[in-house]
């Protein structure tokens, strides 16, 4: 089959279906693959880079009337017409929203895959298109801010005087949250983030930021994404947001429901309380809006002097990326459509992931998809345990009791046998094993780190009195002060590899 990538008409766009890197992935799964001239001018690619990567280059009719279509944006009404009948069509479709453009296409015969119809579960994770242009548009949102603020985000102590850090406040911790807390925090800005979520609590401290809770009972998502609140929790996050809007220099907002209008989360009142010079980034003005005041794809100052940032293209702001991300979504598709890589689709309607993202097939409109159940909750304790585990059987009272008195009785009769110098052994053995099992045992895990550097040190002790048994001249002693020097160094030099390979993770680059 023969893929074309079309340059995108949408205006204000960048981005490109497919980069040379993707290309070859896709040539190598038995495609061939046709690129409109000029397609990837605003990405950066040129005509030339395509050819090298196998690739042909063509006229927009030619691209247009491919087997299979690419885009970064949906095509308007006026050009499905210039799909050939019962091609594929794989790009962002909005199916909730655009079921006149479904129904064109379902005329034309077209095979429409819907890259934003992608079901939250985590084998389709690489397919998802939300997810990895959200995370370039956290990025961005960030930078964008940054860039209005016009002052620092990190704190610094001059001779000319300190400077406090940026106080940033996120709404929404999904992907974008959660790249825009990263970013934030990489700048040195002091961060809060709130979620009707509370599992991404976590996640958020995790990144360095301080999670904001809602102490209201909130309803667990199934699907992936955040559910709709209910009053009590809107109204208890109003107060929320109102109080952070009077202290934080910047907000940064990313609350979206598929097929819904955005919720609005910031008021004019909200505004109206924060400092002159801070900075508002509405994710969601595209579809409604968080902010009361913000406007698509403009930037606005309020007469207080705070700017609402409404741009809907922050994905497209980092064209090669984003391009290179896409394409990396639309080639994972393509390697579960086409198993056998011989450039052959083959479509099963019985497979969630294939079944969530087709809405269109041989005629027929196939939105909505039967719902995918996929809860973000944490899992209970007792579902992790397998079934196969046995539980671990306790010993009765007086079997306790029985073999508490053999072992007293065993270290009577070996006290009173036994020489005296082995007595005193024997009972710094018997201490020290107390002592492991009871304080080292139970060391936080978040503490073995350190604690390798203490059974370090005391290994080292262990080498020293060993070595000193070396001029012994018992063989028994030879012997067994070898295996404690030999064992004691590998735990020495085992525990000192260990903490080196584990510090640096925590290491810049």
């Amino acid at each position: 089959m023969r893929i074309g990538v079309t340059r995108e008409t949408k205006s204000g766009e960048t981005r490109v279906a497919a980069t040379p890197a993707t290309v070859r992935q896709l040539t190598g799964l038995g495609f061939e693959v046709v690129i409109e001239t000029g397609a990837g001018a605003r990405s950066r690619i040129s005509d030339e880079a395509y050819t090298q990567a196998g690739a042909a280059i063509c006229t927009a009719e030619e691209a247009w009337g491919a087997d299979l279509v690419f885009r970064v944006n949906a095509p308007e009404l006026s050009e499905v017409e210039r799909l050939k009948e019962g091609a594929k069509l794989v790009a962002p479709l909005a199916p909730a929203v655009n079921g006149d453009l479904l129904a064109a296409l379902a005329a034309h015969k077209i095979d429409a895959f819907a890259m934003d119809a992608v079901p939250r579960i985590s084998r389709a994770q690489s397919l998802d298109i939300l997810s990895s242009q959200a995370n370039i548009g956290g990025y961005r949102a960030v930078i964008e801010a940054a860039h209005h603020f016009g002052r620092f985000f990190t704190g610094q102590v001059t001779a000319a005087g300190k400077v406090p850090p940026a106080k940033v406040l996120v709404a929404g911790a999904g992907v974008a949250g959660l790249a825009a807390i990263g970013a934030a925090v990489s700048l040195g800005a002091i961060v809060r983030a709130t979620d009707p979520r509370p599992e991404v609590a976590d996640q958020v401290k995790s990144l360095g930021g301080s999670y904001l809770p809602v102490a209201v009972e909130v309803e667990q998502s199934t699907d992936g994404y955040a559910k709709a609140t209910s009053e009590a929790y809107d109204k208890r996050a109003a107060e929320i947001y109102s109080e952070q809007a009077a202290d934080v220099d910047i907000i940064i907002t990313t609350a979206l429901i598929p097929g819904r209008s955005a919720p609005r989360l910031i008021t004019a009142a909200d505004v109206a309380s924060m400092k002159p010079g801070s900075v508002i980034v509405d994710m969601a003005a595209g579809q409604g809006g968080n902010v009361e005041g913000s406007v698509k794809d403009e930037v606005i100052t309020t007469g207080n002097g705070v700017t609402i940032i409404g741009y809907t293209d922050l994905p497209a702001r980092l064209p090669d990326q984003a391009s290179q991300l896409y394409g990396a979504n639309l080639v994972n598709l393509m390697k579960l459509l086409a198993p056998g890589k011989d450039g052959q689709v083959v479509l099963d309607l019985e497979d969630a992931v294939q079944r969530g993202l087709t809405v269109v097939h041989r005629g027929d409109v196939l939105w909505p998809p039967p719902r995918v159940q996929v809860s973000a909750a944490p899992v209970a304790a007792a579902a992790v345990q397998p079934p196969e585990t046995k539980a671990a059987k306790k010993l009765s009272p007086k079997a306790q009791v029985a073999l508490v008195g053999v072992g007293s009785l065993a270290l009577f009769l070996l006290n009173a046998w036994a020489p005296s110098r082995i007595t005193q052994h024997f009972t710094v053995l018997t201490l020290a094993v107390v002592v492991g099992l009871y304080v080292i045992g139970h060391v936080h895990h978040a503490l073995h780190t350190p604690l390798m550097s203490v059974t370090n040190a005391v290994s080292g002790i262990v080498v020293v009195g060993a070595l000193l048994q070396l001029t012994s001249t018992d063989n028994v002693v030879l012997v067994l002060a070898g295996v404690a020097t030999l064992l004691a160094s590998i735990n020495i030099f085992g525990g000192f590899a260990v903490t080196r390979r584990m510090l640096t993770m925590f290491r810049k680059a």
